[in-house]
C-alpha cells in the first residue's frame, strides 16, 4: 500500500468547517491550530471544542472573532478567557465527553498531535487519548506527526488511511513539574495511604495531595492503577513495581489512563512502555467499568465541603476555577465497586487558616461537583471523617471534627442553627 505522503501545516484549513475538535493538553496541535488563526479571517464561523487547553493563544482573547473556542474544563490559560466572555464553558461528566461532542457539533474535523507512523503506517495518539480517540472512525482526523510525542499503546491508534491528512512537527511538550508537598499534605496521604489495602486498583488526581499520598505508597505491594491521569508520580510506583496490575480484573497486568501529563522524564517513560495503555475516556471514566474492579480506590481533591458532605471542586468563592472533570465519575465507580472506597481530601483551612475549607454552607454560587450521597471519605490533615451510611448529625459531627481546630465553634453553632446537631 502507498501510504499518503505529509503535507504543510497549512493544508488543515481546507478541511475547516463549523466545528474542530482539539485533544486535551499536550495533545493540541500546536502548528495546526497555528494555521487556523493565521487563516481565520478566511474562514467562517468556527467553534474549536477542547478541554484543558496548555497554550495561550490569540484566539481565547477574542483576536479572532470567526474562531470561539468551547471548553469543557479551564485551565490556567482559559480561566481569565471565561471570565473575560471571550470563550463558552460547558458543564460536563469526563465519561461523557464523546455523547457530549456528538451532540453539538456538526461533521466535525478533529485535529490531533500524534507519534510519527511506524512501519505498519500506525500514528499513536501519544500522551492523550481522551474523547478524541473515541472519534477514529466516527470523524475526519488530520493529525500532527510531532517528533517528540511519545508512542503509546491501548486504544489509540490510527492507520494513515483513516487521516484525511497529515504534517510533520518537531517541538517539546510542555512540562508540568511534580507540586510540591507541604506537611499537610504528608500527613493527609499518610492517613489515606493506612487505608489502602495491598491488590487495590486505584485512581489518583494531580497536585501536591496526590504527590504525597503516591510516595508513601512505596512499600505496598501488586497495585494496580486505572485512572484518568497519569503523572511522574504513578511512573515513579511502576518502576519500582510496586504497581504490577496483577490484581486488577480489567487490563491484567496493564496501567490504563486517558492522557499523561508530567515531566520530560514521564514522557521518556511513556515512550514504547508495553506496561502503560491510553484508553478513551469513555472507557477509562465509566463508572460501571470501574465498579467492576474490586477494592477501587478513588482519591480526588476538592475545594469546599459543607456539612452535609457536598463538595465543591470547580468553584471558588462562587466564581468557576475549572469544571467537574472525572470527580463524579469515578467517585460513583468506587461506590459500585466491591470493597471500593472514595476518599475526597482537602486541606482544612487556607490563607494561613483564616478561612476554613470545612463549612457550614457552599457560599452562593458554588457548584456541587460529588453530590452527598455519593461521597464516602472526607480527609484533612485533621483527620478522617466517614460519611457513607451515616445521619446527617453524624456527618456534621464528623466534618466538625476534622476541621481546623479555630473554626470548630463556629462551625458547631451553624450546625446547630441549621438544625444538623
Amino acid at each position: 500500500m502507498i501510504h499518503p505522503d505529509p503535507v504543510s501545516a497549512d493544508a488543515v484549513v481546507e478541511h475547516v468547517g463549523g466545528d474542530v475538535i482539539v485533544p486535551l493538553g499536550n495533545g493540541e496541535p500546536v502548528t495546526l491550530l497555528d494555521a487556523i488563526e493565521a487563516h481565520a479571517a478566511e474562514l467562517g464561523e468556527v467553534r474549536v471544542h477542547q478541554m484543558h487547553a496548555l497554550h495561550d493563544r490569540p484566539y481565547l482573547h477574542g483576536a479572532h472573532p470567526s474562531l470561539r473556542h468551547v471548553s469543557y474544563f479551564l485551565s490556567h490559560v482559559t480561566r481569565p478567557c471565561f471570565h473575560a466572555g471571550t470563550i463558552d464553558l460547558v458543564p460536563n461528566n469526563f465519561s461523557e465527553m464523546r455523547d457530549v461532542l456528538t451532540r453539538a457539533t456538526r461533521d466535525p474535523l478533529v485535529i490531533a498531535g500524534a507519534s510519527p507512523p511506524d512501519r505498519h503506517g500506525y500514528f499513536s495518539l501519544g500522551v492523550s487519548a481522551d474523547y478524541v480517540s473515541s472519534m477514529i472512525g466516527r470523524a475526519r482526523i488530520f493529525l500532527e506527526a510531532n517528533a517528540r510525542m511519545p508512542r503509546t499503546f491501548g486504544r489509540n491508534q490510527i492507520h494513515i488511511s483513516q487521516v484525511v491528512g497529515w504534517s510533520r512537527a518537531d517541538y517539546p511538550l510542555i512540562e508540568v513539574p511534580p507540586v510540591a508537598t507541604s506537611e499537610e499534605d504528608r500527613r493527609i496521604g499518610a492517613l489515606v495511604a493506612e487505608r489502602i489495602p495491598d491488590g487495590s486498583t486505584l485512581q489518583v488526581g494531580i497536585g501536591g495531595i496526590p504527590n504525597a499520598l503516591l510516595d508513601q505508597l512505596r512499600d505496598h505491594r501488586d497495585l494496580g492503577v486505572h485512572t484518568e491521569l497519569i503523572a511522574d508520580g504513578i511512573a515513579e510506583l511502576i518502576e519500582r513495581g510496586v504497581v504490577n496490575g496483577v490484581r486488577k480484573q480489567l487490563n491484567r497486568t496493564k496501567t490504563v489512563a486517558t492522557f499523561a501529563l508530567g515531566t520530560q522524564w514521564l514522557y521518556d517513560f511513556l515512550d514504547e512502555n508495553t506496561a502503560v495503555e491510553l484508553w478513551p475516556v469513555r472507557y477509562v471514566n465509566d463508572p460501571r467499568i470501574i465498579g467492576t474492579e474490586r477494592n477501587f480506590v478513588s482519591i480526588n481533591a476538592t475545594l469546599a465541603v459543607d456539612l452535609l458532605g457536598q463538595c465543591a471542586s470547580e468553584t471558588l468563592g462562587g466564581s468557576y476555577w475549572s469544571s467537574s472533570g472525572g470527580q463524579a465519575d469515578f467517585a460513583r465507580g468506587a461506590m459500585y465497586s466491591e470493597g471500593g472506597q472514595g476518599f475526597v481530601v482537602l486541606r482544612s483551612s487556607a490563607k494561613g487558616g483564616t478561612v476554613s475549607r470545612i463549612v457550614a454552607q457552599l457560599a452562593a454560587g458554588d457548584v456541587v461537583t460529588t453530590i452527598k450521597n455519593t461521597v464516602d471519605k472526607v480527609v484533612t490533615e485533621h483527620g478522617v471523617a466517614e460519611l457513607r451510611g451515616h445521619s446527617i448529625r453524624q456527618r456534621a459531627e464528623a466534618l466538625i471534627g476534622i476541621a481546623h481546630p479555630d473554626h470548630r465553634a463556629d462551625l458547631r453553632a451553624a450546625g446547630r442553627r441549621l438544625g444538623y446537631l
